[in-house]
């Protein structure tokens, strides 16, 4: 369903904002939303149906339900048939407004969930949209690891073997949290933001080759591991080349793209004695110094030419 086979069913939104159910009759986990934007049926109440976004989550507030009290019992039949026989994916009342029991008639023999909710309207609206769009946002899998470091979500990716999980490891130890390790599920929120989380199977484990598998929440505790964490920069580790040249300066950025999303990407070269860690909290910090104005590169380049000048 949607351009990307990606829904949510009404059940699931119903258990995660903890709705009542007004129509007990109704199946809601063969009902799916696969848009995240919603909308008030102001206008389809009043009679106007052309232009109706049918496929989208309707919710009715204390304005809708005010307007509706005016209306005469055939109007409202007519207007509840119209609206229900759209086959909307469910409808919400906000403040637990009570439907009007023809609207609760013409949902229950179409087959329409209607839900209720102690929530103000315009809170609930922003909310659920700011919730499907994570829910239902573009996404794909990768293999890597990613760590929240100093509020820098890093993307660590690599050859297998080449030393993430281990980096990942000490980074933990170092007091950063571990988000995912080996794979990384990526969610296209928007077009500036790119939010990583660990699949539930593998969440909060790491595999180290001769060790086996840990438990980071259960070794390090709770605060050394999140849920989600937004991807800010990707450093991918390859195994030093004496004929590759390596950027010293760091003045332009090189970036890598996910679902069409670009992120400022490092290239590490790795040889023994290197400390891993180390070096992707570096970049984590002047990558932040990059995002509040400060560039260390450009200000090397500023004084040496500033010198030859003189």
């Amino acid at each position: 369903m949607g351009t990307n086979d990606v829904f949510v069913s009404v059940n699931t939104i119903m258990e995660h904002y903890n709705l009542k159910n007004l129509t007990p009759d109704v199946d809601l986990e063969s009902h799916h939303v696969t848009v995240p934007d919603v909308n008030r049926p102001a206008l389809p109440l009043a009679g106007y149906i052309t232009h109706f976004d049918s496929e989208r989550v309707q919710i009715i507030g204390y304005v809708e339900e005010r307007f509706m009290a005016h209306l005469t019992e055939d109007e409202k039949k007519e207007r509840f048939e119209q609206i229900m026989s759209k086959k909307i994916p469910c409808m919400i009342y906000c403040r637990d407004i009570h439907p009007d029991p023809l609207m609760l008639d013409a949902a229950t023999r179409h087959n329409v969930p209607i839900l209720s909710t102690s929530y103000a309207t315009s809170d609930f609206t922003s909310e659920i949209i700011r919730w499907l769009k994570v829910e239902l946002a573009p996404s794909m899998t990768i293999h890597g690891v990613l760590v929240d470091v100093y509020g820098e979500g890093v993307l660590i990716m690599g050859e297998s073997g080449i030393g993430k999980s281990e980096a990942a490891l000490e980074l933990v130890k170092r007091g950063h949290r571990l988000v995912s390790d080996d794979v990384v599920e990526i969610k296209k929120v928007s077009d500036e933001t790119l939010v990583g989380t660990a699949p539930e199977m593998t969440r909060h484990f790491i595999e180290l080759r001769g060790i086996g598998i840990i438990n980071v929440k259960t070794l390090f505790g709770v605060q050394s591991v999140r849920e989600t964490q937004n991807i800010d920069i990707v450093i991918k580790l390859e195994e030093w080349s004496k004929e590759k040249e390596y950027d010293r300066l760091g003045l332009k950025d090189e970036y890598t793209e996910f679902l069409g999303n670009k992120v400022v990407c490092y290239g590490i070269p790795i040889r023994p004695g290197r400390n891993l860690a180390i070096i992707v909290e570096s970049a984590a910090v002047n990558h932040r110094q990059k995002k509040m104005g400060y560039n260390a590169a450009e200000e090397l380049y500023n004084r040496v030419s500033a010198n030859l000048q003189n």
